[in-house]
């Protein structure tokens, strides 16, 4: 059983990695390649307005209803739509495809992240192991390997510039999950499925007060990602450095990320959650801070490369862990919970975006701030509740 679940997580990381390194080396360039009239921003915005609310509706309807590998398979044929369309990159096509990106970003997200969870939980109970150092394990082998998605993606942009291997990519990915995947059980209802309970079980989610507090972190999750797929590489890199720098210093973000994911997963397990959670705010705090007092010029090229690593190791955190710590917290429903993790992530990287064109860049870095800030002290909070259940349940003691 460890075999089979330890081929089904490299699987499925393999299959998400070749399908994101079609899709992270087109999103890194959009705002430098397509800046039209901001065609490549604005495209960007509507792909994560569109993945919110398939975030919100379709993962719990999907996920029960087919499963979670089928789901995964749909969600990835809208990716190559995206891949196809930026062939002949036009307002009318972008859009569309963005939209149709965005309908299966979602779903992917949510299936994905539901799949590592059940089976790391199946694996821990199998092997008396504890629940949580299994699914954060689990999550740092799975980003290892799709985090180089973006050295993949960017070299392929950055070297060979166009984007048939992009498209190639997405085929196979589709190819592999389809024939190596295995249909993971107890994801899917057998019962009738009521469609209009189905699609509220992400409002009904909020009524958890620690779902409610994680909302600005995860929000956070999108922010900071859209700042660095999108602001660093047009206001920093591109300004000074050129196009043809911007996915080798997305390379260095993505070698970090990662490798960090890998560490975090399993050091986690000796350090707890919260001393990594901790390390991810002050990295990003001391890269804003960098950011703002830092006069970027072709002089200090090094520098360019420090601070994309230093904010790959930061995202580890945020990847890695807050995903874990979604499936660990709310275990009983899992299906809602990576919806709204997928939805507030998305909303994020959609306000991020949409506002990309609008503020100067100082702007952008203290909202950055703001969020982060709050986003951790009220994760603070969610941990505070939950010593406070562990100890009650403690001091209770085991019932006859």
């Amino acid at each position: 059983m460890q075999c089979s679940n330890i081929k089904n997580i490299l699987v499925l990381s393999f299959g998400i990695l070749l399908l994101y390194t079609a899709y992270m080396g087109l999103q890194t360039l959009q705002s430098s390649l397509n800046n039209i009239e901001g065609l490549g921003v604005a495209s960007l915005s509507v792909m994560y307005v569109s993945l919110s609310l398939s975030s919100l509706l379709l993962p719990p309807l999907l996920i029960k209803k087919i499963g979670c590998k089928w789901t995964i398979v749909a969600s990835m044929i809208c990716f190559i739509s995206y891949s196809l369309c930026n062939f002949y990159p036009s307002w009318p096509t972008l859009i569309i495809s963005s939209i149709l990106l965005g309908l299966g970003g979602g779903p992917l997200w949510a299936s994905k992240s539901t799949y590592i969870t059940i089976t790391g939980n199946k694996n821990a109970e199998a092997s008396g192991k504890l629940s949580k150092d299994v699914v954060n394990q689990y999550f740092g082998t799975f980003f290892l390997i799709c985090q180089t998605c973006r050295v993949w993606g960017n070299l392929i942009s950055s070297l060979v510039f166009h984007l048939t291997p992009n498209a190639g990519c997405g085929v196979l990915a589709v190819l592999i999950v389809i024939i190596f995947l295995d249909q993971i059980q107890g994801d899917r209802d057998k019962n009738e499925i009521n469609c209009g309970s189905t699609l509220l079980a992400a409002f009904k989610h909020l009524r958890d007060k620690r779902q409610c507090l994680l909302i600005p972190l995860t929000m956070f999750s999108g922010f900071e990602q859209g700042f660095i797929a999108s602001d660093f590489t047009k206001s920093y890199v591109t300004c000074i450095l050129g196009l043809k720098y911007v996915g080798f210093v997305i390379i260095c973000f993505g070698v970090t990320n990662a490798a960090c994911a890998a560490i975090f997963g399993k050091l986690s397990q000796y350090t707890g959650r919260v001393p990594l959670f901790l390390l991810g705010a002050a990295i990003n705090i001391g890269c804003i801070i960098g950011f703002l007092i830092w006069k970027p010029a072709s002089g200090n090229f090094a520098v360019f490369f420090v601070m994309s690593g230093l904010w790959g190791i930061a995202d580890a955190v945020w990847q890695t862990l807050l995903s874990s710590l979604y499936g660990v917290l709310f275990e009983k429903n899992k299906e809602a919970a990576f919806a709204n993790f997928s939805l507030w992530e998305s909303l994020g990287f959609a306000i991020a975006f949409g506002y990309s064109s609008f503020l100067c860049v100082y702007v952008k870095l203290y909202i950055l701030l703001c969020v982060i800030v709050v986003g951790i002290l009220l994760y603070g909070a969610v941990e505070y509740i939950e010593h406070r259940k562990a100890s009650a349940t403690s001091e209770e003691g085991p019932k006859d």
